[in-house]
């Protein structure tokens, strides 16, 4: 029987013998706050005087470690608790109690882990199904890694190949539409989601694990990025499952999780060349941090880094014999040969990073950063949060400079935002009661804002309704734009098409199967800049009528300069509804022989941009 004025537990969930091997059975609700140094938290805090004693409860070490320390303690054996392999876990950063911590379902494992579950499980079936409905076309990135899926390949002129292997898949298994393309995005993920959901709730507890595990979810750049294939949604399913073997491996050095730790990071690194944060990050880990030196600076360190670098060589020697296209291209990207130092794409980067992040919970992660810079101690042996700190804030700050030295575009900095994730997460589950407001506030304005960008994806009457068609002309009628295309050149009788920019052609080779003329990239520079002008370019051994297909009106001028004979016909018009069409101005050419690019022939030809 409950004696009076001793404080209930039942109500909250908690097992009883747990909580009285922890808290003498004495304990009054005036009782200080008390922590014992097997790593857990436990208050008594008073809602008010004379009330019943709310217990506030946080765990550190996740279930095993739990149940490890009960057994010990049920035998009389505190030190053997102590001393076993589960007490080598990673405890909770905190140096004191948190008298705010009100006890959670969530801070049950069982429970947290069937919660985040069902989020990730309805979350992931809404957007498979999405895809599945969506009425738009892919992007022209999307189809460009669709065909590097019809070659495989170590490598391509602009990215690693880890995209186009993840579209292989899930095209031989599911067919060749337009979902099927875009189906490994959201089990990406789901991937990543979970793998952080599982390595914040060894660091920090069960309910930390759950709201990291929603917030990656429910990211306003996730939204996005699960219903279109992208290099960030294949890299950072890489990203999030290494973080998670570099805790397990924090805890305890074993090999099956040093060799995660570099498969992991090699499958990143073959999917973007950002994985690179990923090694700077590894690299402060070991300087700042006792517990991950003594983990890696070991045979399993150069274990998994023997097999990372086993994993990416293919792609490293494919660079070599191919002149480094790769990386020429990331580095041709970074622009430093236009206008330096640029405040604008500066503060519009910086600006960016709130709405793929979050608004509150870029300032949250920022929040978390400052705290754990703040609780630095110099005889500090375990330093998880700067350890998180330190793969988060190098991408975010080398990026930014980037921006300032000349450009940089939103999704640059994409890699930070996994361990950004779990610092959010740590944060606003520790402290004061209102933080767990501003979580379930900023998670309920992502799921809004998510579910009306796909609302608007879904039904373009309501995009013109709206006003923002313009949003989504990129993904519009592209079979309409290559059946029309298709049929003038069958009416020309060109045996060669065309065309001026990139997206359209890759978009046309999606769309126009039924296309029976060749089609060719003209080339603006002396030399390929781009996947399609250094497979399909146009040369002077194609003879006869050509049909060119001109989106960049701009370049007309210079077109006309490479051909001996050139004739402007009818051009192609596609509605594309709100009051937007898709606009090619047509011309049949012969004799192409590349003019030679001269300051001099630059200067003739400009044209002001329109």
């Amino acid at each position: 029987m409950h004696q009076a004025g001793a404080p209930t537990t039942e109500k909250f969930g908690f097992n009883q013998k747990l909580i009285s091997s922890i808290i003498p059975s004495n304990a009054s609700e005036t009782a200080p706050p008390q922590s014992n140094p097997d790593g857990y938290n436990c208050i008594l805090a008073p809602r008010s005087p004379g009330a019943p004693a709310r217990l506030a409860l946080h765990f550190s070490h996740d279930f095993v470690h739990q149940r490890g320390v009960i057994a010990a303690q049920r035998a009389g054996d505190s030190a053997k608790a102590l001393t076993s392999r589960t007490s080598a876990r990673i405890k909770r950063p905190m140096t004191q109690p948190e008298p705010h911590l009100i006890a959670s379902p969530l801070d049950t494992p069982r429970t947290a882990f069937l919660a985040a579950g069902v989020v990730l499980g309805v979350l992931t079936v809404l957007r498979i199904a999405m895809a599945a409905l969506d009425p738009n076309s892919l992007y022209a990135d999307e189809t460009q890694y669709w065909l590097w899926a019809q070659s495989l390949d170590w490598g391509y002129f602009s990215k690693p190949p880890m995209i186009a292997w993840v579209i292989a898949t899930t095209t031989a298994l599911f067919g060749d539409g337009d979902n099927a393309v875009r189906l490994g995005a959201p089990l990406l993920h789901l991937v990543t989601a979970s793998f952080l959901g599982l390595t914040a709730a060894r660091l920090f507890g069960p309910r930390a694990g759950f709201w990291a595990a929603t917030l990656w979810a429910v990211m306003p750049a996730v939204w996005l990025s699960s219903i279109i294939i992208s290099t960030d949604a294949v890299m950072m399913a890489g990203w999030a499952v290494g973080l998670y073997a570099l805790v397990r491996l924090r805890e305890q050095p074993d090999w099956t999780f040093a060799l995660i730790l570099g498969a992991a990071v090699g499958w990143a690194f073959l999917s973007k060349y950002a994985t690179i944060y990923f090694l700077i990050g590894l690299a402060i880990a070991i300087v700042i941090d006792g517990p991950s030196r003594r983990a890696l600076l070991t045979l399993k360190g150069a274990a998994a880094l023997a097999l990372f670098l086993a994993l990416i060589s293919g792609n490293l020697l494919w660079n070599a014999a191919n002149d480094f296209a790769t990386v020429s291209h990331t580095a041709a990207n970074a622009n430093w040969q236009g206008q330096l130092f640029n405040a604008e794409e500066l503060l519009q980067f910086v600006g960016d990073q709130f709405g793929i992040f979050g608004p509150v919970t870029f300032i949250a992660f920022i929040a978390a950063v400052v705290i754990a810079v703040r609780r630095f101690s110099p005889g500090e042996d375990d330093r998880i949060l700067l350890v998180l700190a330190g793969f988060a804030v190098p991408a975010l700050v080398i990026v930014a400079g980037q921006a300032f030295i000349s450009r940089a575009h939103a999704n640059w900095a994409a890699s930070a935002f996994a361990a950004a994730t779990l610092l959010t997460a740590w944060v606003l589950t520790e402290g004061p009661r209102w933080r767990r407001y501003v979580i379930y506030g900023s998670v309920a304005f992502h799921v809004i804002a998510g579910s009306a960008f796909m609302a608007l994806a879904a039904s373009p009457a309501l995009t013109d309704a709206l006003g923002r068609s313009n949003d989504f002309k990129r993904i519009r009628e592209w079979p309409a734009t290559a059946e029309a295309v298709a049929l003038r050149a069958a009416r020309l009788g060109v045996d060669a098409i065309a065309f001026d920019n990139r997206n359209d052609f890759h978009q046309t080779q999606r769309y126009g199967p039924q296309i029976e003329a060749e089609l060719y990239m003209w080339l603006r520079r002396d030399g390929p800049e781009n996947f399609a002008e250094a497979t399909w370019p146009l040369t002077s051994d194609v003879t006869g009528p050509i049909l060119i297909v001109s989106e960049r009106h701009w370049e007309i001028p210079v077109i006309e300069a490479d051909f001996a004979r050139i004739e402007e016909i009818e051009p192609i018009r596609i509605d594309l509804g709100g009051g937007i069409e898709r606009h090619y101005r047509l011309f049949i050419a012969e004799g192409y022989a590349q003019a030679e690019r001269t300051a001099e022939f630059e200067a003739t030809v400009a044209q002001p941009r329109f």
